[in-house]
């Protein structure tokens, strides 16, 4: 027999061997000299596609100053990716309060989108030096890490197994409390651009070539409300940039008559505030009445999605007399598979608003001498569309809100058809007749652009615009701890509404930003000294004090249903606060340690005379 051969198992895997910096200025030397690269993968023992590699970013390597023995040089991050990240959060936080699925893959579209086009507004000679951004797997799995999301979801399936056990638990609920239809509501925000008409209109052309503020774009937020059997049509919530519009006084307007209850702010969006002031104004005293005139037993079932005007805990905050009112949250991710109002209601709505305004505008083109461009101009004002609001929200039929809760309550549902879009159909082919009837280029696909541009995701201005405004606004609580302005919508930062009037250029809003940060700072660097000198303060009160804080820090983060908010906020305590405490304690064992230095001598000297 011959010799055994000799059987080699590798029980390790090869180290990778690296590369220093000076091997690859060597390298790319030799290669800038005449030597080929096969002869310099012979010379270092390398393979040739490694070569190549180098080669390709010689000039990165050779404007490098590494220190000797370095193998890779990592270099800051670029500033637009930082900017990418912030403005990625605002969007991500958005669509999950709104119950939007999010994952892996439209983050990164939405980060590639992002960085393109912040560096398509930075300087030509800045913009040559950015590098392309692929957002990776790696970049999404770092980001995830540095910003603390936890609760994005790799795959549609988990929200919709999320969905499909809610919907078994809600009718669980219906079934084991006796709720019926009449006393079942959902509620639900939405924006509308009041002013607007369809794009390939010349009235929109005319108005997009005009310098200045858009009309078009002046928007406003709605909040409507009604029940399952669609009978109770809750008065909704206006919030609109203006507390007092021209055309109010022109029309002698009293507000406490509107078919709304019309509140405004700088930035029309729904707060918390707004939100609890209409449910004990509006909702409360409407359902009540509602109910008693019909006889029901006076209990209400409230389903609502997880946005930051409605967080957990409302129930405290309403009057004690509609203590009975409850509230049953959607799961997060499910909002557009399961709330009622988003099966057809809204978008049913928005297209009875666009048929009631071409109706007006038909009809006073045809009954006066004002031409279209006229009356759209100089007449059509806030006042009329309110107006129009009513009779749009009055026009939803009980048959599309009853059939829009046939995915969360199927017994809800009979007789109907599922999606309830036969009936609108109808209305797109009356806008359009309308519209040509006025002259104007409008066909089907003009109309469900029209209406999906009202809920049309936020641009990148306004993404940056809400990010200052989240910042300035967890600050204020953090500051300030004023406690009938620390709601959760503040707190979370996740206001994700759009923001009226002119547009900020990205440059604008960038250095909005800075300022904000700037001015924060101040006032936590300045402070109040005379309030309480660091002096005042003993080593063992900071330190019992941080101690707390590291209780409170693992309190939220194990119990907040929000880990990325809850994260972010303490993130934000502790820069602007904590740190300053900290930096006392710092400063007092560096002046101990000082101290023990400067006295060892005298204390050896004293040791040694002692022992002699």
């Amino acid at each position: 027999m011959g010799p055994k051969k000799k059987v080699e198992t590798k029980m390790f895997k090869k180290k990778k061997e690296v590369i220093t910096m000076e091997v690859k200025k060597e390298m790319i030397e030799k290669h800038e000299a005449g030597m080929r690269v096969s002869d310099i993968a012979k010379l270092y023992s390398k393979s040739t596609s490694t070569i190549c590699t180098i080669l390709k970013k010689k000039e990165e390597i050779k404007g490098l100053d590494a220190a000797k023995g370095v193998t890779r040089v990592s270099k800051q991050r670029p500033r637009v990716l930082e900017d990418v990240e912030k403005l990625l959060l605002v969007w991500i936080n958005k669509k999950q309060l709104a119950g939007d699925t999010v994952n892996e893959n439209l983050i990164c579209r939405k980060a590639k989108a992002l960085y393109t086009e912040l560096v398509s507004k930075l300087p030509s000679t800045s913009r040559e030096s950015e590098e392309s951004f692929k957002a990776s797997r790696g970049w999404f799995d770092n980001f995830k890490r540095r910003s603390g999301i936890h609760s994005v979801l790799r795959r549609g399936e988990a929200a919709s197994s999320d969905a499909e056990a809610f919907t078994a638990q809600f009718q669980e609920l219906i079934r084991s409390e006796c709720y019926l239809q009449q006393q079942v509501f959902n509620c639900n925000e939405t924006r509308l651009f009041w002013k607007k008409m369809p794009r390939r209109t010349y009235i929109t052309e005319e108005e997009s070539a005009m310098p200045g503020p858009k009309p078009m774009k002046d928007r406003l937020t709605l909040l409507l409300c009604t029940n399952a059997s669609g009978e109770l049509k809750v008065k909704p919530l206006l919030v609109y940039h203006s507390e007092n519009p021209r055309a109010f006084k022109k029309c002698k307007v009293q507000k406490s008559q509107l078919n709304v209850m019309w509140r405004s702010s700088s930035k029309p969006w729904v707060t918390r505030i707004l939100f609890v002031e209409w449910m004990n104004m509006v909702f409360g005293p409407e359902v009540k009445k509602y109910l008693l005139e019909r006889n029901l037993p006076l209990k209400v079932l409230l389903v609502m999605d997880n946005s930051p005007a409605h967080p957990p805990g409302l129930e405290d905050d309403l009057l004690e007399e509609f203590k009975f009112i409850k509230v049953k949250f959607l799961p997060p991710n499910n909002t557009p598979l399961l709330q009622p109002m988003d099966q057809h209601v809204i978008s049913n709505f928005k297209k009875l608003y666009t048929k009631a305004l071409f109706q007006q505008c038909f009809e006073v083109t045809e009954g006066t001498n004002l031409s279209l461009r006229d009356f759209w101009k100089n007449q059509f004002n806030i006042v009329n569309c309110l107006k129009l609001i009513d009779k749009a929200w009055n026009g939803v039929t009980n048959r599309t809100i009853t059939s829009a809760w046939a995915k969360l309550w199927s017994d809800s549902f009979v007789g109907h058809d599922i999606e309830g879009c036969a009936e609108f159909e109808p209305i797109v082919d009356e806008i359009v007749f309308l519209g040509k009837a006025m002259g104007l280029e409008v066909n089907e696909d003009d109309i469900e652009e029209l209406v999906e541009e009202h809920g049309q995701e936020l641009t990148t201005e306004e993404l940056m615009d809400l990010h200052c405004e989240q910042q300035k606004e967890v600050m204020e609580v953090i500051l300030t701890g004023k406690e009938e302005e620390r709601s959760e919508d503040s707190l979370t930062a996740n206001e994700i509404q759009e923001e009226h009037g002119q547009e900020l250029t990205t440059e604008e809003l960038m250095d909005l930003h800075c300022e904000q940060q700037k001015e924060v700072m101040e006032v936590i660097l300045t402070g109040k000294e005379e309030e309480r000198s660091e002096d005042s303060l003993t080593a063992n009160e900071i330190q019992e004090m941080c101690k707390m804080w590291e209780t409170l820090q693992n309190f939220v983060e194990k119990h907040h249903p929000n880990k990325v908010v809850a994260v972010r906020a303490m993130n934000l305590f502790n820069d602007h606060a904590m740190s300053h405490f900290r930096g006392i304690l710092k400063k007092r064992q560096k002046s101990l340690d000082r101290f023990l230095i400067k006295s060892s001598p005298k204390r050896k000297k004293q040791f040694g005379e002692s022992t002699q």
